[in-house]
């Protein structure tokens, strides 16, 4: 059974969706969620769900990423996590720290990778007249957004659309990809799953 730690900055809904999937016959159990932001509301959604949680705040590191991330590693190790998905954890972590968990930390990103790494993917889908977008599961490396793709789901960019209404359908999709994908990477399964 492999023990999930899920890392969130904010309200957390990805988290939710992954803790929801991890029932029954399943072969991940969640063990933390940790938060970088006091506010995140992710924090209060994943101990109402029965998850442990814990805060680390990145502002008193200040430009100390390597002793961030030391703290960041202690409740991971406490808690036993041998599998680290990011659901909008909002900070780049270091090559160091990413060897660390090499081949464990799962991402997922809001555009169809390689298209549009890093921010603001939604308007730049948008501004380039995309007839399509979605959301990537990847496998964490050194390189930003660029690990091995585990899968994609795709949604239609529709007439009129703006940023905030294409956001809510690759959510939508980012609720079903994430938790698929976890559950087969789980299980060993390391084959791309393409949706719908």
């Amino acid at each position: 059974m492999r023990r999930v730690a899920i890392l969130i900055s904010g309200a957390g809904s990805n988290m939710a969706a992954l803790v929801a999937s991890m029932t029954a016959d399943h072969p991940a159990r969640p063990v933390l969620v940790l938060a970088n932001r006091p506010g995140a509301g992710g924090l209060a959604r994943a101990a109402a769900l029965g998850v442990a949680t814990a805060l680390v705040d990145h502002r008193p590191f200040g430009p100390d990423r390597a002793a961030f991330e030391a703290a960041l590693a202690l409740p991971i190790a406490a808690a036993g996590a041998d599998l680290l998905c990011l659901a909008g954890f909002m900070r780049i972590l270091t090559g160091e720290f990413v060897d660390r968990f090499a081949g464990r930390i799962l991402n997922i990103h809001p555009s169809l990778l390689p298209r549009y790494p890093g921010l603001d993917t939604h308007a730049r889908a948008l501004a380039a007249g995309d007839a399509v977008a979605g959301c990537t599961v990847h496998e964490v490396t050194r390189a930003l957004d660029s690990g091995p793709i585990l899968g994609q789901g795709r949604v239609p960019v529709l007439a009129g659309d703006t940023v905030a209404r294409l956001a809510a359908r690759v959510q939508a999709m980012e609720h079903v990809l994430y938790p698929a994908v976890l559950r087969r990477f789980a299980a060993g399964e390391r084959g791309r799953l393409d949706l719908p």
